[in-house]
């Protein structure tokens, strides 16, 4: 446990921020997971727009600061590759 009153509000902080980028984290999968279910049940235009849904919040998470540039990059392009195999 911190005794310095400083630290101690940096880990606050710190607690505040987890449970914000863990949110965002997790919105992330749920919409990348809904792209791939669409693509699998044969609905192209669905798994397209989810697609692009999904790419739109990965950009927001590097704008938030919870995932660096190349991370959110590499992710949209292994969903879009997989979606696109997956439709057919």
């Amino acid at each position: 446990m911190a005794n310095i009153k400083s630290q101690e509000k940096r880990n606050r902080q710190n607690e505040k921020r987890h449970e914000r980028n863990k949110a965002v984290r997790s919105e992330l999968k749920t919409r990348a997971r809904s792209a791939v279910e669409a693509a699998e049940a044969g609905d192209a235009a669905q798994a397209e727009l989810l697609l692009r849904h999904a790419q739109q919040h990965f950009d927001i998470a590097v704008s938030k600061g919870v995932l660096k540039k190349n991370t959110a990059a590499r992710r949209k392009s292994r969903l879009t590759r997989q979606v696109r195999t997956l439709r057919g």
